[in-house]
């Protein structure tokens, strides 16, 4: 897994949720660059349980053979110059976990029970130290409910299609409707799966990004977490 700083003074737990195509990555990788933190890409690791799981002949569906899957594999994230690396049993899976295949069944697969209990504890461990930025679907209502700031990151359903519109530059062939479907329907089974839900913790600061760049919204949590960090000095 990554390495963490030593000790924990002056430094908060950041954690930002929200749904897919919020950009919470990209404004979670920027804040953490910023501050000099740790950035820990939840979705990724979901992600390369996806991927081994369909390379290994798993369907999503099947839950049992996906808990004990999740079991077998090793998964780390290291920092680079060119942003965080995803291993898979020692393998650069970076890339691969962004195919169509695994974004279509990465929420069911991020749904099943013993998965999550995995992930989860490898993820609480890496916030133990203090100074990360964790982005996901469930970092402040259950991941690290303790987090000092915690921040959700929304935007329209038409603006996140969009952006994944013109990341995807005509490849595979997807039009702009789809990836508004495709969105929209995993925003449902986000909200609706039973173990950990997308949902607005209680006290998190809700930011809509739809009209704002990644660099405003990235501004305004880094100076969120200056004030944290200042209120609880």
């Amino acid at each position: 897994m990554l390495s963490q700083q030593d000790g924990g003074r002056d430094r908060i737990n950041i954690a930002i949720d929200g749904p897919a195509g919020a950009g919470k990555s990209t404004v979670a990788r920027s804040v953490a660059e910023t501050l000099g933190y740790i950035y820990i890409d939840t979705g990724a690791m979901y992600r390369a349980v996806t991927l081994s799981a369909l390379r290994n002949g798993i369907s999503p569906d099947d839950r049992l053979r996906l808990s004990l899957h999740a079991e077998s594999i090793e998964i780390s994230l290291q920092p680079s110059a060119a942003g965080q690396v995803v291993l898979l049993n020692g393998c650069n899976v970076t890339t691969d976990i962004r195919s169509r295949e695994v974004t279509l069944n990465v929420s069911q697969v991020s749904a099943v029970e013993r998965v999550r209990i995995r992930l989860v504890a490898m993820q609480r461990q890496l916030a133990q130290g203090k100074g990360v930025v964790m982005d996901g679907r469930d970092i402040g209502s259950h991941v690290l409910p303790d987090a000092e700031l915690k921040v959700y990151l929304t935007a329209s359903v038409e603006e996140r299609a969009l952006r994944r519109f013109k990341e995807l530059d005509g490849r595979d062939g997807i039009t702009l409707e789809q990836l508004e479907q495709e969105i929209a329907e995993r925003d449902r089974k986000d909200q609706e799966r039973e173990i950990s839900p997308l949902v607005c913790a209680p006290d998190a600061i809700v930011l809509d990004s739809t009209s704002m760049t990644i660099e405003q919204v990235a501004d305004n949590i880094v100076n969120l977490s200056r004030t944290k960090l200042a209120e609880a000095k």
